[in-house]
């Protein structure tokens, strides 16, 4: 927040580079400002027209656990605080559909559905490339299940069911009992839709339909709007008897009790990714902590090759998370994720200590997926003309080691490689001091080969001066004699 409310910062959210011109000192930089649909200007960020949006699509931000409106903020705290409008899915934006239903709300009259993408040009000294990760898709480990059995998720996943404002409210819930919930408010929808109708008949006639249908089994009432009223009641009964054994399920869910993390999912493995991933297990350690914290009796496993704890106290912390929050490490190499009829996932995996195959049942199983180069990398490696390493991440120097191979551009943090979040903010601060150092000294090269021709110049003029005065000399001289 403190960056968007500095002076000397210009922040250009939902925004893309398309160009880069020019060199160190003189960059010329084309960017793409996407239409909001919502005048950032008079935004104040009060929510309502989200409130009112009748389009509900999945959450990125809550990786699809979660559901949002067509009209959104991306998270709370995001930059600046103004909603925007996914056109992909706004119904104003379909042809054939018409709402406006987010413009009519907005009292402060942000909505702007004419609102196009406009180019920003702008003229810098030094880039900074700061672009991120993206994390590894598991569904390419098709052995660990993910994507095919329910409570197999990722460790992003696993971080937003724990946090307080995530889609469970930080209890750690199966998947597939979120899915009984679903099911349950499909079920509620429904019921009150039939209820609606049925009442309606009940009304007509004066008469309840358990009454009703008794006659109409006897013979007594028959054609016509019995026929209809029969036909309702008799498909409202199984639907009520569901809604009650699935309410009932619902109300006795419990949080995931038994939990096991798998390391190096498509890191250290040469058929996705080489390198080490670098933060996977003091964030695998730490969500174990949390897990536990959120519940002292539940049981956590972390399955992995070895846990590489490479900063400073880490190694001190795994230890604490083994000791004192009771975390079991099970040195090992997980074969395969399975699962049992009551969507459990069982772990196959060979102990490496005891060169052993076992299995283990487990209420939720999560998989500390790789860290890859951010989608954004390999476009932005063609435009800058800036070369990429092996791993995909941008090349840099031995010496200084955040300068990539053009002059004028650094690169820091998972842009430069896989790193957790106190060595990418010390990189962060490394890449601006760096950047300003590399023009300081351009500019003072500049200075200083103009400050060397004025003094060439002055020479001259003193030269000449001095030599007048010589001249000047003589004439008085020969004036004398």
């Amino acid at each position: 927040m403190d960056v968007g409310r500095h002076p000397k910062i210009r922040l250009l959210a939902y925004s893309e580079v398309e160009g880069v011109e020019g060199e160190m000192g003189n960059f010329r930089i084309r960017v793409r400002k996407k239409a909001r649909y919502v005048d950032e200007n008079k935004c104040t960020g009060c929510g309502s027209c989200a409130e009112k949006c009748p389009t509900v699509v999945c959450d990125a931000y809550n990786v699809g656990l979660a559901k949002r409106k067509a009209i959104y903020k991306y998270f709370a705290q995001g930059i600046p605080s103004v909603y925007t409008i996914d056109a992909a899915h706004c119904r104003n934006f379909e042809t054939g559909k018409k709402c406006g239903l987010c413009s009519r709300i907005c009292q402060a009259g942000a909505i702007d559905y004419q609102q196009e993408d406009r180019i920003v040009e702008l003229d810098v000294g030094a880039i900074i490339l700061a672009t991120g990760y993206e994390l590894f898709d598991a569904r390419k480990v098709p052995e660990y299940g993910y994507g095919r059995l329910p409570n197999v998720v990722t460790s992003l996943e696993f971080e937003r069911f724990l946090s307080a404002s995530g889609p469970t409210g930080g209890h750690v819930y199966k998947p597939s009992d979120l899915a009984v919930s679903e099911v349950l408010a499909t079920l509620e929808k429904q019921m009150r839709t039939s209820s609606r109708e049925i009442e309606r008949f009940e009304k007509t006639f004066e008469m309840s339909s358990e009454r009703f249908i008794e006659k109409f089994n006897s013979g007594e009432l028959t054609g016509g709007h019995y026929d209809e009223w029969a036909g309702q009641y008799r498909s409202f009964l199984p639907l009520k008897e569901k809604f009650k054994r699935t309410k009932e399920r619902a109300e006795s869910l419990k949080t995931a009790h038994r939990l096991a993390f798998i390391q190096c999912v498509g890191s250290r493995d040469s058929r996705f990714n080489g390198h080490c991933s670098a933060f996977c297990c003091m964030h695998s350690i730490k969500e174990a902590v949390i897990a536990r914290e959120h519940d002292p009796e539940s049981e956590v496993h972390i399955f992995g090759m070895d846990i590489r704890a490479v900063g400073k106290n880490f190694e001190e912390y795994r230890n604490r998370a083994e000791g004192e929050a009771g975390i079991k490490f099970i040195r090992s190499r997980v074969a395969e994720v399975t699962e049992n009829d009551s969507h459990n996932p069982v772990i196959w995996y060979e102990d490496t200590k005891a060169r052993q195959v076992r299995s283990m049942e487990v209420d939720m199983a999560i998989l500390a997926v790789a860290c890859e180069p951010g989608p954004s990398a390999r476009r932005l490696s063609e435009l800058l003309g800036v070369p990429l390493n092996e791993f995909g991440f941008y090349a840099t120097l031995t010496v200084p080691p955040l300068d990539t191979f053009r002059p004028g551009v650094f690169a820091c943090g998972c842009a430069h490689g896989p790193m957790d979040i106190p060595e990418s903010v010390a990189q962060a601060s490394s890449a601006a001091a760096r950047a300003a150092s590399a023009l300081m000294g351009a500019r003072s090269k500049e200075q200083g080969a103009g400050s060397g021709e004025q003094d060439a110049e002055s020479r001259k003029q003193v030269a000449g001066s001095e030599d007048h005065g010589a001249k000047a000399k003589k004439r008085e001289a020969g004036k004398g004699e």
